[in-house]
């Protein structure tokens, strides 16, 4: 099976150093551990950080034939900045190479064989990307949103016009809050979710929300919530980006909801124990550490 994951690839610059970073590799990178083929759709610059970050899709695996070069626009880097619990918040640098990722033949046909296409809300900040994966989206057999807002990169507008092409999406709860707020006056998040879940028709939505947990809902009403695995948390760093390959990678192989909330949150907290997004984690890791 295999799924082609669009947007930002980049170099989180956390205290302890550089780490390969961006959501849709690092889905990529979790899916790839998990046993599917993963390609990227995405751009770096000519320069020293891009040709060590193919290394390193090289090293793990990614099929990097896609990401694109740009002689003008630089690789892009991410300012990482932990607070004392380990949680992360971003300074991200503009414009990249990735703002700058244009339509291809061979994107086109990757997408339309694929599973499913995952992508998410900061590609789209600038016109060209956006276009692009908007083309991409036409092709997609499951498109995967995975919305991550990081303001100022994102508009209202842009936003509904992704999940209007969404099938299956992914937000965290305060996301939640803000994208409910264009829908519906209620404030209890069962009726928030069915909110937006029925404005743009999902399949389904998710929801993750740290230490709460994690909530799921379906067209048909199903409204699942899967507890959270204390860990000890190193970093948030991938940690929702985790959850989402996790969920894919059982709701791909069509295994009960219950089951693909329950090993998508395993996923999102092993990777809260580790620095950085892409620890090594097997589906036997995650076996063992849910039957602990």
């Amino acid at each position: 099976m295999s799924v082609v994951s669009f947007g930002e690839v980049l170099w989180d610059m956390l205290p302890a150093g550089k780490k390969a970073g961006g959501a849709p590799m690092n889905v990529a990178f979790h899916l790839r551990n998990f046993g599917f083929q993963t390609q990227l759709i995405s751009r770096i610059g000519q320069d020293a950080l891009g040709q060590e970050l193919r290394a390193f899709l090289d090293a793990k695996g990614i099929d990097h034939s896609l990401v694109q070069e740009d002689a003008e626009q630089p690789t892009s880097t991410v300012q990482v900045t932990l607070d004392e619990e380990g949680h992360a918040s971003y300074e991200i640098v503009e414009p990249v190479a990735w703002d700058f990722i244009t339509a291809s033949d061979a994107a086109a046909q990757a997408v339309s064989e694929a599973e499913a296409l995952v992508f998410g809300s900061l590609a789209a900040r600038q016109a060209g990307t956006r276009a692009t994966l908007l083309r991409l989206l036409e092709q997609a057999t499951l498109a995967v949103f995975d919305v991550n807002l990081r303001p100022p990169h994102y508009t209202p507008e842009r936003l509904r016009e992704l999940l209007s092409r969404a099938h299956l999406v992914k937000m965290n709860e305060e996301e939640l809050a803000i994208i409910a707020a264009w829908y519906t006056d209620q404030t209890g998040e069962e009726a928030q979710m069915k909110a937006i879940l029925e404005a743009h028709q999902l399949k389904g939505l998710m929801v993750t929300k740290g230490s709460e947990g994690a909530a799921w809902m379906a067209p048909d009403g199903t409204y699942l919530q899967q507890p959270v695995f204390p860990v000890k948390v190193a970093d948030t760093v991938g940690s929702g980006d985790a959850f989402l390959a996790g969920f894919l990678s059982q709701y791909l192989q069509q295994k009960p909801l219950p089951h693909c909330l329950e090993f998508a949150a395993a996923a999102g907290a092993l990777v809260a124990t580790r620095e950085g997004g892409t620890p090594n984690l097997s589906p036997k890791d995650l076996d063992l550490f849910m039957a602990r």
